[in-house]
């Protein structure tokens, strides 16, 4: 199994580099394969809009997102990891996260998917629940843990003080495993679940 985990952090090596490396861990210590994407020390502009992919290459601009699209297609999972700025997650990860999901043409049901959020003190569930979206609108399980998936701190030195957040890190990867045999389990016991596709209605009505 694989598993793809993105650092959304400006800085290579800090908090969500220090939360992502400990639940990593423990799911190479389960076996399972992963692959660290450095994502938020990058030039990443948002969507325009064009719609130049559903011409089915990808995305148009070409910054590190269709590379991580084939990375994200061949993964069981992801695990999307952001401090915390203002509330709300680093805007670069966002403007990459929108691209990759739009653009990206493969069918994500099922695939597993996990946020981790670092803040020195506040704004962290709000940014936890944008990262989650982009799972629950893809048909994709969010992964739970203890508690909710964040590490505090305001350097890298910080994070392993916060003991209950480093122990959230690890129970997350344990249930991700867990989550993801049981869903290729589902899969060859009972096939993929049936999806309806086509509606799509406006709030405008003509």
């Amino acid at each position: 199994m694989k598993v793809l985990l993105i650092n959304g952090s400006p800085h290579q090596e800090g908090t969500t580099y220090t939360a992502l490396s400990e639940a990593r861990r423990i799911l190479e210590e389960e076996g399972v394969e992963t692959e660290l994407l450095q994502v938020g020390s990058s030039a990443v502009r948002g969507c325009t809009g064009c719609l130049g992919c559903k011409k089915g290459e990808g995305c148009v601009l070409k910054d590190g997102v269709n590379e991580a699209a084939k990375l994200f297609k061949e993964a069981d999972g992801i695990i999307v990891g952001s401090p915390v700025y203002y509330a709300s997650p680093n805007g670069t990860l966002i403007s990459f996260l929108d691209r990759l999901f739009y653009s990206s043409g493969f069918d994500k049901t099922m695939k597993v998917g996990a946020a981790v959020v670092c803040a020195r003190r506040g704004g962290c569930t709000a940014s936890f629940d944008v990262i989650n979206k982009y799972f629950t609108i893809s048909g994709m399980p969010v992964v739970s843990s203890t508690y909710w998936n964040q590490v505090h701190g305001a350097v890298a030195e910080d994070a392993p003080l916060d003991k209950e957040g480093m122990q959230t890190m690890r129970n997350l990867a344990h249930n991700m495993v867990f989550l993801m045999k049981s869903i290729a389990l589902g899969k060859e016991k009972l096939g993929m679940p049936k999806k309806e596709s086509g509606e799509r209605t406006n709030f405008i009505k003509r």
